[in-house]
């Protein structure tokens, strides 16, 4: 993978080149670097399926259409991971060779997913794991649940079904999918303060690892990676704050939503949780990645931080 160097254009103090861009290619690699990619390919991919399936592994009362819709979503979710995984240039995922960043992604709305969907199945076919879990769910919701908190707003978002989903137990799912969603937010900024993420993989490359990122575009790199960087981190903490007060509006010239299905609770709160916690954790990424950036420019062009202090 090629190396982030930025060279400053003679005439233009603030625009410069990336040759990162350019990407170089993979070394020749042999038939076990080869099975070893296909395998780990692979693997993501049957843990994708295991995602999209694992509400209605764990709660049962799906119809049959709703069973054929599940695998056609996890089908396609998977083709799209062994695709990204196996293909030599890069397509729609950041952050492909950037490890652990779509680890803590996957993995915290996996079990996030998982203990939402375990604790649902608490009211069809209880036990004492299901029933702790729930107990811890409920503290947690109740914890969270103070006055203007994501977790308040949420539970006043979506009233209760008929008798089938009660608003306690809204609570207590908000609650445990927005703890989660905090947790894996610190880990990430745990990780890339003591591992020194990305360079301790080796070197980055923005070409492999942001395709959708085009440097070329205009204006200074780390400028727009910066601004991205601050509207990233701004949604993810909005959006837990400003979905529910739009849906709550909404319902008020619209029919209310309810919730008939366990299952819908399970989808609705994970998205609601996880999705701005990724936000905020692509904005620090490229927050760092910029400032990466900014090092490598300031040693590869001698007295760049003077070029451009006021005289």
């Amino acid at each position: 993978m090629g190396e982030v160097k930025a060279i400053r254009h003679k005439d233009a103090g603030t625009r410069w080149n990336k040759v990162a861009t350019t990407h170089r290619g993979r070394p020749n690699w042999g038939i076990k670097a080869v099975i070893t990619q296909i395998t780990g390919a692979v693997a993501r991919a049957m843990l994708v399926v295991m995602l999209v399936a694992t509400p209605s592994l764990l709660v049962t009362g799906m119809s049959s259409d709703a069973v054929q819709i599940v695998a056609l979503v996890g089908l396609l979710a998977a083709a799209l991971v062994l695709f990204e995984y196996t293909a030599t240039y890069p397509g729609l995922l950041e952050f492909r060779d950037a490890p652990p960043f779509n680890r803590i992604r996957f993995f915290a709305m996996f079990i996030t997913v998982f203990l939402l969907s375990y604790m649902a199945r608490a009211d069809i076919d209880p036990s004492v794991a299901s029933r702790f879990l729930a107990s811890i769910a409920l503290l947690i919701g109740q914890i969270l649940d103070f006055p203007y908190s994501p977790v308040r707003l949420f539970t006043l978002m979506l009233p209760a079904g008929d008798g089938i989903v009660s608003q306690a137990d809204i609570r207590a799912s908000a609650g445990l999918a927005y703890f989660i969603s905090i947790v894996s937010v610190a880990l990430f900024s745990i990780i890339l303060r003591s591992k020194r993420w990305p360079v301790s993989n080796g070197s980055f490359n923005v070409w492999v690892n942001l395709p959708t990122f085009d440097p070329t575009s205009g204006g200074d790199v780390i400028e727009r990676m910066q601004g991205l960087a601050r509207i990233d981190v701004a949604l993810g903490v909005l959006v837990p704050f400003l979905l529910p007060a739009t849906v709550t509006i909404l319902t008020l010239y619209f029919d209310g939503l309810t919730l008939e299905n366990p299952q819908t609770l399970i989808w609705m709160v994970s998205a609601w949780a996880i999705l701005p916690a990724s936000l905020i954790m692509r904005g620090i990424a490229l927050w760092r990645i910029a400032k990466l950036i900014g090092e490598q420019r300031r040693r590869a062009v001698p007295g760049y931080e003077k070029a451009f202090q006021p005289a």
